[in-house]
């Protein structure tokens, strides 16, 4: 590995590990976001403040911030290291040594890789998102569902990035595994609602 490509993977780690979800909620005065909800830093527990423009800005920057560690490493070395910033945006994400390495789950974050990587696979994975979570409102669903399309689709295109995109949805997979025993009791909570089940 070549000091490009460690300098691409470090620097994609140090943006991707900032948790703009506890950072947003600190400064809004909503205190701790792991104190509410699920613990969790993401978009989805930001919404549980009861704050829509704080959840909305939390998952465009978690987004955003894969993107920029991907084009910027690119624009300073070459397109070849865009996986090793990506890998560690993302790694970043769900492991930030800040928070003793407990992230979030990696859905916007993965969104953010696609953009700047594969971009249809990125409309791919916008449109599944966005439709299963507006019509089952089940957030941790419509996650998975779009990590798993994601190396479909960049199979389907002959993308060098299919392995890539295979791991990462492990990754969020194995983020969501306590959502995926919910979902199996039918006790995961939909969008707008703290107690309502999916069963």
């Amino acid at each position: 590995m070549t000091r490009e490509m460690l300098f691409a993977l470090a620097f994609g780690y140090l943006l991707g590990s900032i948790p703009f979800g506890l950072v947003l909620t600190r400064l809004a005065g909503k205190g701790d976001v792991r104190d509410i909800g699920s613990g969790n830093i993401g978009a989805t527990n930001v919404l549980r403040t009861g704050s829509k423009p704080l959840a909305a800005l939390t998952l465009v920057l978690d987004c955003l911030k894969a993107t920029a560690a991907i084009l910027l490493a690119q624009l300073l070395f070459g397109r070849e290291v865009g996986a090793f910033a990506a890998a560690g945006a993302m790694i970043g994400h769900l492991y930030p040594v800040w928070l003793n390495f407990r992230g979030g789950k990696g859905v916007a974050t993965l969104l953010g890789v696609l953009i700047a990587l594969l971009w249809p696979a990125a409309l791919v994975y916008a449109a599944v998102w966005l439709f299963l979570l507006l019509t089952l409102r089940i957030s941790s669903l419509a996650g998975m569902t779009a990590a798993i399309a994601a190396p479909i689709v960049a199979l389907a295109l002959h993308s060098p990035y299919v392995l890539l995109l295979l791991g990462f949805a492990v990754l969020v997979l194995w983020k969501h595994r306590e959502n995926i025993l919910r979902l199996k009791k039918g006790t995961e909570p939909r969008i707008g609602s703290k107690t309502s089940p999916t069963a």
